[in-house]
């Protein structure tokens, strides 16, 4: 990881945070070459346009701080945009209901209709433990997940995708092409590695990981923050 993503996490704790915003939480992922959504963060209007027709429509655009942790309950996200006017909407309705020093993420729209959830949590007793699961909506209501203790090896990482009552989501269903369990396997085994690296990182939530064709791409994360051990 290099010293960029090491101050990330350092800026944020001196500011008495204990969360990293979305964008900060993808930079901390991407450092250990987890796939995220091609994105940039932006404070003014001036800058959408550009930044709009750079990424590509459609585009998703979304409120984004340290403090918003759920942003699609509290209306703060905007999907589906197709053109310079409703990137300039969107960004206008989106700036009246965030406070004044949250910024606006302008980010692709992953295409995809398979939601996975994958992230990491400090157990006092087993240290970082690494979750999969299915993810979106389905996350809370079915619970459908499973853990292990980093670090992780790559038969770790492919057991609990076959321990979750959805595994066959990740197969060839529906037409859709069976998901790329090596790209899988790899994202859960580095999860693990933040955590061991990182003793401020308590908790991770990446949610959903959409599967774009066969290939995982984050599409939203948190970090949670401590003081480290």
């Amino acid at each position: 990881m290099s010293e960029k993503e090491i101050h990330l996490i350092e800026k944020a704790l001196g500011e008495g945070r204990k969360t990293l915003s979305e964008h900060e939480s993808k930079q901390l992922l991407a450092a250990y070459g987890i796939p995220v959504t091609r994105e940039v963060e932006i404070k003014e209007a001036e800058d959408l346009t550009d930044v709009a027709r750079d990424i590509g429509y459609p585009l998703v655009m979304k409120g984004c701080s340290p403090d918003l942790t759920h942003k699609t309950e509290k209306g703060l996200v905007r999907i589906g945009i197709r053109n310079d006017d409703e990137a300039r909407d969107a960004f206008i309705s989106l700036k009246e209901e965030l406070a004044s020093e949250s910024t606006i993420l302008v980010q692709e729209m992953i295409q995809g209709q398979r939601e996975l959830v994958m992230g990491l949590t400090r157990d006092p007793q087993f240290g970082p433990c690494v979750m999969f699961g299915l993810g979106g909506i389905f996350t809370e209501i079915l619970r459908d997940i499973s853990f292990r203790v980093a670090p992780l090896e790559k038969w770790d990482a492919l057991e609990m995708m076959e321990e979750i009552k959805g595994h066959r989501i990740l197969e060839n269903v529906r037409g859709l092409p069976s998901a790329d369990k090596d790209a899988l396997a790899k994202i859960l085994i580095k999860l693990g590695e933040i955590g061991l690296e990182n003793e401020e990182v308590e908790e991770i939530d990446v949610n959903p990981i959409i599967l774009q064709g066969s290939k995982p791409i984050a599409v939203d994360a948190l970090v949670i923050l401590g003081k480290g051990r």
